[in-house]
């Protein structure tokens, strides 16, 4: 498939749209129909028609609170006459953006959704990578906890070596009488 320089967006770009609800990493239903090039209604849409494709674990609703929180976080509050949302959007984990593409069946979607998976497993991989040096940090403060007596022996023995020694008893050069 020709590359389309339009199409080509940033993985930070679609990265900086995923937000973590309910414990996943998903993308909102305006955004994920911005990225695959249709219009929100119509990946709705396609959701309510396919229940059996899409389980609660790919796509949900949000719940009126979750929605309230996004949007004052977003700023996405229009003014005007039929600016506002009738229902609550849906949002979509790494397989329901997959899904939805293959629903979609569009060749923006498809292309998209490479884009997409890409975006979720390097941010797969930057948590995995962030745990993993979390942990040996861990380890190294559990080993240098163990090893601070140690080392302030250690201190303690450079600094007597580094000390004078003590001054010893002169002897005086030359003959020395007893008088005993």
């Amino acid at each position: 498939m020709p590359k389309n320089k339009e199409l080509s967006l940033p993985l930070e770009h679609i990265a900086s749209s995923i937000v973590l609800v309910r414990g996943h990493k998903v993308l909102l239903d305006a955004d994920l129909a911005a990225l695959y090039g249709v219009a929100t209604k119509r990946l709705n849409e396609q959701v309510r028609r396919n229940p059996e494709r899409f389980p609660e674990d790919f796509v949900f609703p949000l719940s009126q609170e979750e929605y309230e929180v996004l949007r004052s976080q977003f700023a996405t509050l229009k003014t005007g006459r039929g600016q506002h949302r009738k229902y609550l959007p849906y949002v979509f984990t790494e397989h329901g953006a997959i899904m939805a593409a293959a629903v979609l069946n569009t060749p923006r979607a498809v292309e998209m959704s490479l884009y997409v998976v890409r975006t979720f497993v390097q941010l797969r991989e930057w948590l995995t990578s962030n745990k993993e040096l979390a942990r040996k940090l861990d380890e190294l403060e559990r080993r240098l906890g163990a090893h601070d007596e140690a080392i302030a022996d250690i201190l303690s023995a450079i600094r007597a070596l580094m000390a004078p020694p003590e001054p010893k008893k002169k002897r005086r050069m030359g003959f020395i009488q007893n008088d005993d």
